[in-house]
């Protein structure tokens, strides 16, 4: 029996995954706010939990697990963007969300199940605010309602591990007249004719952030699902507002059962800021030729819950490390399976850079074994265990490959047929003139480029192998 151990964050510990319907395993993950691109740090989370959604796939199977991540589309973010540009919100949040999809499937990241916008869950966001006034956790206060943490005192908290006294004296909380206790939070606020807005019973407005989550996840997956994911930095206030205002509206359920949360990310060793001029979008390193597939790499080269850093030189090693990985699989076949080892790493907290460290280990298997003769399942194992972490697949977007990889392999092809011509002719005058120290010297050269000699009664073959440096070729043009 498979047992998949993840770290829950409510706990504080690993612990055995056990889904509430095996025939039926949820996940909801928050997705973005659509009024920009998605900047690296945003990209971590996606990839982290498309890792675990393949892996839920690959042990309960494809039609037996629904994931969830929505589009926040309803935000003072794209308000503000909307009123800077002159352009309409609807525009805006079209344009965003295209944007956010194309940059995560650049990363290899598959399309959840669902990806519900919280526009088209409006009529919920309000029968779950009318909901918790009747029972007593919300209040109406000058065209807003407000969700009453003293409410629910007893049960706020656990998540972040905090008090409720600590979290007002140090947390971000906005201070309004009409609250009655500084942690109290808005479900719904008042708009004006310029701002989006929604008729209810407190009058024209909008809903609050928090109350969203809670009502799509009950929506669509709900009263009581398996896991929750997101970023570290949702905890507080987001993630535990969100379990306070889900477990009042619906005692009888348990909202979400294991929450997951990934570290933040670093740029060169520091905090990713636009003051620092370390910020960036995915689409800037897309659009600079560097492959999604590297940036998936590296992230995955980091356990999700490490702090992570992004380097160029990891970018280049990664480049260097997919070129040699992709080269070995050219004779993949889809039969594979993937290794049991890398499956253990991944069933344990989504060990993914002890996956990666495993994969390493076959390609060198699979490289030493080339000079004799490698097991085509060898090469078919390797090529399933990346697939399942979303390497090595056939659409993944190459991009330019800044290092020298496919492309220059490409363009070396011509080199290597014309040595090809020059190494059969050497031989054969060698056979005649009893001298083999050109053909010595073009071995030598060939085998220092990467590239194996094979000589029979057919003739000369040159096979590129997973060390190929095309520039050693230059010299023998």
């Amino acid at each position: 029996m498979t047992t998949i151990k993840l770290h829950n964050t409510r706990t504080r510990r690993k612990e055995d995954f056990a889904p509430l319907d095996p025939d039926n395993v949820r996940m909801y993950v928050c997705g973005p706010t659509v009024y920009d691109r998605a900047h690296l740090g945003n990209a971590r989370p996606v990839v982290v939990f498309d890792v675990l959604y393949r892996l839920l796939r690959h042990v309960y199977g494809p039609d037996h697990v629904t994931y969830v991540r929505n589009f926040t589309d309803v935000d003072d973010k794209i308000n503000a963007r909307a009123a800077e540009s002159g352009r309409s919100i609807g525009e805006i949040t079209a344009e965003t969300t295209q944007w956010f999809l194309d940059d995560m499937a650049a990363l290899g990241a598959l399309k959840p199940d669902h990806m519900p916008r919280a526009t088209q869950y409006i009529p919920q966001m309000v029968a779950m605010i009318e909901g918790l006034i009747a029972k007593g956790h919300a209040y109406e206060a000058e065209g807003h309602v407000l969700f009453a943490v003293d409410s629910w005192r007893e049960g706020y908290g656990k998540l972040s591990g905090r008090s409720v006294d600590d979290m007002i004296a140090g947390a971000r909380v906005e201070v309004a007249p009409y609250k009655r206790n500084p942690m109290d939070f808005v479900l719904w606020k008042p708009s004006s004719d310029d701002l989006p807005g929604w008729a209810s019973p407190w009058g024209r407005g909008r809903p609050g952030w928090h109350i969203e989550c809670s009502a799509m996840a009950h929506e669509l997956l709900g009263e009581s699902f398996d896991i929750h994911g997101g970023g570290n930095d949702l905890m507080f206030p987001h993630h535990e507002n969100e379990i306070a205002q889900s477990c009042c509206a619906h005692p009888e359920g348990q909202f979400a059962r294991y929450w997951l949360h990934n570290e933040m990310l670093q740029v060169e060793g520091k905090k990713m800021s636009k003051s620092l001029g370390n910020f960036f979008t995915v689409r800037d390193l897309l659009d600079q030729g560097v492959p999604g597939e590297v940036i998936r790499f590296v992230f995955l080269s980091t356990h999700y819950r490490k702090p992570m850093d992004w380097t160029a030189e990891k970018a280049r090693e990664a480049e260097k490390t997919l070129g040699k990985w992709r080269n070995l699989t050219n004779s993949a076949r889809s039969g594979g399976r993937a290794d049991p080892r890398v499956l253990a790493m991944l069933y344990d907290d989504l060990n993914t850079w002890g996956a990666i460290s495993l994969l390493h280990e076959m390609a060198k298997s699979i490289q030493d074994c080339q000079r004799v003769q490698v097991h085509q399942q060898e090469v078919d194992d390797f090529a399933a265990s990346a697939r399942l972490m979303g390497l090595l697949e056939d659409n993944a977007v190459m991009g330019s490959w800044i290092f020298d990889g496919a492309v220059e392999i490409l363009a070396s092809k011509a080199t290597i047929e014309n040595l090809v011509a020059h190494f059969s002719d050497a031989r054969l005058k060698a056979m005649e003139t009893k001298d083999f120290s050109e053909v010595d010297r073009l071995k030598s050269a060939l085998t220092d480029a990467g590239v194996e000699v094979r000589m029979s009664k057919e003739g000369v073959e040159l096979v590129p192998g997973p060390d190929f440096d095309p520039a050693k070729l230059e010299a023998l043009k």
